[in-house]
């Protein structure tokens, strides 16, 4: 059963109850019951000791808040059971962080250290300052990215700051380990002014051969990654912008796939033009569609709006968009509507004006605009949720993308680059899993990140050769 509401268990409230108990026949399946009974999901019931006297056990369930973990404790003390400790093992995993600097050279003996220190490393610093170009094989400067933040947008938390964007930080750099083996160090910034940013980040960037910026606030981000990609020779990539739209196009060229659409002719709208939203819209428009209306909070874009803001007036002059004034009217026959705003934007019912087999991108996070029963019969549905089918992530995008600019040594990630890396997402899904509604993998499809780094590798090439 695929869950559906902001109100189910979660793995981010994970929680093991180590507990004592009397010996029974139905000890098991009593323990299951207390905890489903209260809301709890069951993930293991683990034997820790058993004596003749009493049994040992350690449940582990899924809850929805902290709340939640305290009512199923307390029913399970309740129930006659001993609770020896609760451990949240969200907190567990990040004790001490997710991540750590390991050598790739031992130091054992004297000669290891005269080879990776002094007086040896000397003969290397020397060779650099020779041929700069040497850093990028002689160091790790060519697998490192500064992952770079001021913590002013931080997932859906909003702007709490440097410190608290630190496991966040931590977190992503694990998955460019993980996922595409490259070495990336959070960058947590005491200071949210643009030109504070730009001057530490270009000032730590000869350590670097990329940099990814990560849950800045729009509009500061439009300007803090224009600045530095002029003024830096490695790749500058603000995730939260185009990492997503990649992502949504990869999701969009399947959908297209699956309800015999083409791009050019697609009814477009976006809904929500900030950071994420802006960038959705250039990748579409770059792609191919055409007819796209962008709505912010003050309704569908305007050109005629003096105040609008440049990024989005590009936007209002790049479409061929008829002219609407609500959400309802954008909505009326369009094909495809991609959501990066909040749970209660739009109501579910106007998505019944759309084309038949609507394709519907509810991105807000952590509640979907739209959820799977709210969108019209025959339609697919893609959120930024895990526990929903078609998770818009884009961590299926940055590290693929960064490792095969990494190894083009490109000096930027380029819109073609972007285009190639959501092709290459889109065609990790099989005809099979598209017959079923699947048009965005899994992030743990196998080949996939290689897939991406291996076609932003070859565009990136291409484009060397072509200067």
């Amino acid at each position: 059963m695929v869950r559906t509401r902001l109100d189910d268990a979660s793995p981010s409230y994970s929680t093991t109850v180590r507990l004592e108990a009397p010996v029974s026949a139905r000890l098991l399946s009593d323990l299951a019951r207390s905890v489903s009974e209260r809301g709890g999901e069951v993930v293991a019931i683990d034997l820790v000791e058993a004596t003749a006297n009493g049994v040992r056990v350690d449940v582990t369930f899924h809850a929805v808040d902290a709340r939640h973990v305290s009512v199923v404790t307390s029913g399970l003390t309740a129930d006659g059971y001993v609770v020896r400790n609760v451990s949240d093992r969200t907190f567990l995993s990040h004790l001490g962080g997710v991540i750590e600097v390991v050598p790739r050279t031992s130091v054992r003996t004297r000669d290891d250290l005269s080879l990776v220190y002094t007086p040896g490393v000397a003969r290397i610093s020397r060779a650099i300052a020779e041929e700069p170009r040497r850093a990028w094989n002689l160091t790790g400067k060519g697998n490192a990215v500064a992952v770079v933040t001021d913590g002013s947008a931080v997932l859906g938390l909003g702007p709490v700051g440097p410190l608290a964007a630190l496991p966040v930080m931590e977190g992503k750099a694990a998955l460019f380990k993980t996922f595409a083996d490259v070495n990336a160090f959070p960058i947590c910034l005491a200071t949210t002014d643009p030109d504070e940013i730009v001057a530490t980040v270009r000032a730590i960037a000869p350590g670097f051969g990329g940099v990814n910026l990560e849950d800045i606030a729009a509009p500061r981000c439009f300007e803090v990654e224009a600045r530095l990609q002029d003024a830096l020779e490695i790749p500058v990539f603000h995730d939260d912008q185009h990492g997503t739209a990649v992502v949504v196009l990869a999701g969009l060229l399947n959908a297209c796939r699956i309800t015999g659409r083409r791009l050019e002719d697609l009814r477009a709208v976006v809904i929500g033009i900030g950071a994420a939203g802006t960038a959705i819209c250039n990748i579409l428009l770059d792609a191919g569609v055409q007819d796209l209306v962008a709505i912010d909070r003050q309704g569908p874009l305007d050109a005629a709006d003096p105040e609008l803001p440049p990024h989005q007036r590009d936007i209002v002059a790049r479409s061929k968009a008829r002219h609407v004034t609500s959400i309802g009217e954008a909505l009326e026959d369009a094909d495809v509507v991609v959501g990066v705003s909040r749970r209660g934007a739009w109501e579910p019912e106007v998505l019944t004006k759309m084309a038949p087999s609507p394709i519907v991108f509810a991105l807000a996070n952590p509640e979907p605009e739209v959820y799977l029963d709210e969108i019209p019969p025959g339609g697919l549905l893609a959120t930024g949720r895990s526990d929903l089918p078609n998770q818009v992530n884009n961590a299926l995008c940055f590290p693929g993308i960064f490792r095969g600019a990494l190894e083009a040594r490109a000096p930027r990630i380029t819109a073609a680059m972007q285009e190639a890396a959501a092709h290459a997402i889109a065609g990790s899904v099989s005809d099979v899993e598209r017959a079923i509604g699947v048009i965005v993998p899994s992030l743990f499809h196998p080949g996939v990140h290689a897939e991406v780094a291996s076609a932003v590798e070859a565009v990136a090439r291409g484009a060397s050769a072509g200067n």
